[in-house]
């Protein structure tokens, strides 16, 4: 029985006592005030009553010092502890107030405890932390990019400078090389034009200058117009084009056609480039869930490791620089690929092992034609 009284009294004193108030996150200046001015006005009370022996004037004195002792204890923490807070908030935020902020500083942060206060600060800190460690990855990244787009850019330039200089130092009066080295200057112009031509067309992407006009169309015909375009190109390693067996029934999607276009051909193209001697190129066409259509590119070439793919659709990220730079391109394409499947609000995939092949693969809106 005893021991059952002590619970009751401790869970009381615990739940009750004035010093519990201390111990709760929700410590408000109400509520310190109201302590500190208990505190005062009972010892004030207690000595009134020791000079006095009147309980009225004891009483009087204990409200009396109370209500004094509450009032001016709250005004100076409203007006100079939390004119401090208001500062660290104004530096937070770095705006001039509204009237909105206006109607907060006055009415809502008083109210505040130093523990929400903390935990604001807090988030401000981990907010800001994460803005700076975003800041230094951009920052990294436009070093590599701006890094990488040098070294594109001096490639042909340099080749073409050094063909016209041999060129103008006598090598034009040499018909066995004169035309050899115009050539090779075409080229080389050729390939850097085509980058100036994609760095235009990622950046229109991703400004959102290039708009997506959708229609109805069937996936299969537009993959075969894309076989006919490469074929002589794929001659060349012999590389065949197929669509898988069970992929032939025409399923129709929502795109714009000529934006899926450029996306088939600089995946098929890849797969040219990458894909082994007398080897295969297969396009897959499955319906997902009556929503989406998904299209995969697969070949059988040099494939990618594992730690290149998460990068593959970063500008200019190649697996194999040397090797890259000996096949062509400009490092843009599998970027700009990426940008106009997102602008089309869906998302695109890679798959690969080394000497085993790669599959690309995407997802387009799927039409009505097929139901």
């Amino acid at each position: 029985m005893a021991s059952k009284k002590f619970k009751v009294i401790s869970h009381y004193y615990n739940n009750y006592s004035l010093w519990s108030m201390f111990k709760t996150k929700n410590l408000s200046p109400q509520k310190l005030a109201g302590f500190t001015a208990l505190v005062i006005s009972f010892v004030i009370a207690l000595f009134s009553y020791l000079v006095s022996g009147d309980y009225k004037i004891t009483a009087g004195a204990f409200v009396l010092t109370f209500l004094v002792s509450y009032y001016l204890y709250l005004y100076t923490l409203q007006n100079f502890i939390y004119r401090k807070i208001k500062l660290i908030y104004k530096f937070i935020y770095q705006t001039k107030a509204s009237k909105r902020e206006e109607f907060f500083n006055k009415n809502i942060l008083p109210l505040k405890t130093i523990e929400e206060v903390s935990e604001d600060v807090e988030k401000w800190a981990s907010q800001k932390k994460e803005e700076l460690e975003s800041l230094r990855r951009n920052e990294e990244f436009r070093k590599e990019f701006l890094l990488n787009l040098s070294h594109e850019l001096k490639t042909p330039i340099f080749a073409v400078q050094g063909y016209i200089h041999t060129l103008l130092d006598g090598a034009l009066e040499d018909p066995s090389v004169n035309k050899m080295f115009l050539k090779n200057a075409t080229k080389n112009i050729d390939r850097l034009c085509r980058l100036l031509d994609d760095l235009d067309e990622i950046s229109k992407l991703e400004s959102g200058e290039m708009t997506v006009n959708v229609e109805d169309f069937v996936i299969q015909d537009l993959l075969k117009d894309v076989f006919d375009t490469l074929s002589l190109k794929a001659n060349t390693k012999g590389i065949k084009f197929s669509i898988k067996k069970g992929c032939e029934t025409p399923l129709h999607v929502i795109a714009d056609k000529e934006k899926i276009r450029q996306v088939l051909i600089n995946l098929v193209d890849n797969s040219i480039k990458y894909g082994k001697q007398d080897g295969h190129t297969i396009a897959s066409i499955y319906n997902m869930d009556g929503k989406r259509v998904l299209i995969e590119i697969s070949d059988d070439g040099i494939g990618m490791a594992e730690e290149h793919l998460p990068r593959v659709f970063e500008r200019f990220y190649r697996t194999d620089r040397a090797r890259s730079r000996d096949i062509g391109g400009t490092g843009l394409g599998l970027a700009i690929v990426k940008h106009i499947v997102e602008a089309h609000d869906q998302s695109i995939t890679v798959r690969s092992k080394p000497e085993i092949g790669s599959t690309f693969g995407f997802t387009l809106e799927a039409g009505k034609g097929e139901f």
